[in-house]
């Protein structure tokens, strides 16, 4: 057991998927981006504690492809609508009609595609550590596959890639699985999208995360977009900011369900 509580699974779309759950009160969907887990973005960073003790309901998901969920190599398996699908998929299975949702980095283009094809589930939505990346290509996807999959990380040159990598070590992912995800979870939104998206959404990036891309771009296109810049902090360093934290604690506040 962990400070979640019990790791539970249920089955859809041919995947056993991993999710936690604590806590009473408004439901609050967490999201995990590439290569990390519940366990990484969400519980090691005290965030389930903090919701928890906020009087939310949290629930985590591990997207299909980490942590314990069913893994494939199957590059076609990830794409942002099936693991949206799945986040939703996990929402009705506990009875849940409907969610504030906080998705990082790979997880916030999960979430705005949640809150694009399934609005009544969605009452409001944080993209952490993801702003006009969103729209825009960050790094080339074949190189990080390619860096995912190399023998020896030492022989691996780009930047990036080896990021990517050493993250993926650190975490004790399957990286054969990572390389196929990244082929296509990477894949831009359009600009026509974001301003299909409704409801309250806070932006929240670092101020020295050189993959997110800038917020305010981002939350310029959104209908009600906010801003939150995290200070002296990169894509790693701002999942368990405290401003981060503060920030979007105030932000579920003022759009309580």
């Amino acid at each position: 057991m962990c400070e979640g509580g019990n790791i539970q699974f249920f089955c859809h779309n041919g995947f056993r998927l991993a999710f936690q759950e604590s806590g009473q009160g408004d439901p609050v969907l967490l999201i995990h981006g590439f290569a990390s887990s519940i366990f990484m973005n969400w519980i090691a960073s005290d965030w389930f504690k903090i919701l928890v003790d906020a009087g939310y309901k949290v629930i985590a998901i591990d997207n299909r492809g980490h942590g314990h969920s069913t893994k494939s190599y199957d590059p076609r398996a990830y794409t942002l609508e099936l693991m949206a699908s799945d986040a939703i998929a996990l929402l009705r299975y506990l009875g849940i009609k409907k969610a504030h949702i906080m998705g990082y980095s790979m997880g916030a283009k999960i979430a705005a595609v949640m809150a694009l094809h399934m609005p009544t589930m969605v009452h409001s939505a944080v993209f952490g550590g993801l702003g006009i990346g969103m729209l825009t290509e960050v790094g080339d996807r074949k190189v990080i596959a390619e860096a995912l999959l190399a023998e020896d990380p030492i022989t691996i040159i780009n930047p990036l890639g080896l990021l990517f990598r050493k993250f993926a070590d650190n975490t004790k992912s399957d990286r054969k699985a990572l390389a196929a995800c990244i082929m296509v979870s990477k894949k831009e939104l359009k600009i026509d999208e974001m301003h299909g998206i409704m409801q309250p959404v806070l932006v929240a990036v670092g101020e020295k995360d050189t993959i997110a891309g800038e917020a305010q771009p981002l939350a310029a296109l959104l209908e009600h977009g906010e801003v939150l810049v995290i200070p002296n902090r990169n894509h790693v360093l701002a999942v368990g900011d405290r401003i981060y934290k503060k920030g979007v604690l105030e932000f579920f506040r003022r759009y309580s369900m």
